[in-house]
């Protein structure tokens, strides 16, 4: 019975790691650019979209579609990297140890 018990109490303290965790993921934010600085994307530790900024100096109406195509490769590449901060801080949690399936909400 104390092998139970103390299965349930380590359970209990990875759910509440798990839960700081994506607190401090949420707090955390990673910024990418493209077109050498021209689009920059910020998104938190979780991959959620925070802003984008645009240099004025590639607002013109005839350079939409490349635009259009920076903003998409500043916002691809920040959810990456912050992917990247999630399964870093995973494997610190976790021992180095892989996690047997994903955790939902992170």
């Amino acid at each position: 019975m104390t092998n139970f018990q103390q299965i349930l109490e380590l359970g209990q303290q990875v759910q509440a790691r798990l839960a700081q965790l994506q607190s401090e993921l949420g707090q955390k934010t990673v910024s990418c650019s493209s077109g050498g600085g021209m689009v920059t994307a910020t998104a938190d530790g979780r991959g959620q979209l925070k802003a984008i900024k645009i240099d004025p100096s590639v607002v013109h109406a005839a350079d939409v579609e490349m635009l259009e195509d920076l903003v998409v490769a500043a916002v691809s590449e920040v959810q990456s990297r912050a992917q990247q901060m999630y399964e870093e801080e995973m494997r610190k949690l976790s021992g180095g140890m892989p996690m047997p399936f994903p955790m939902p909400g992170l």
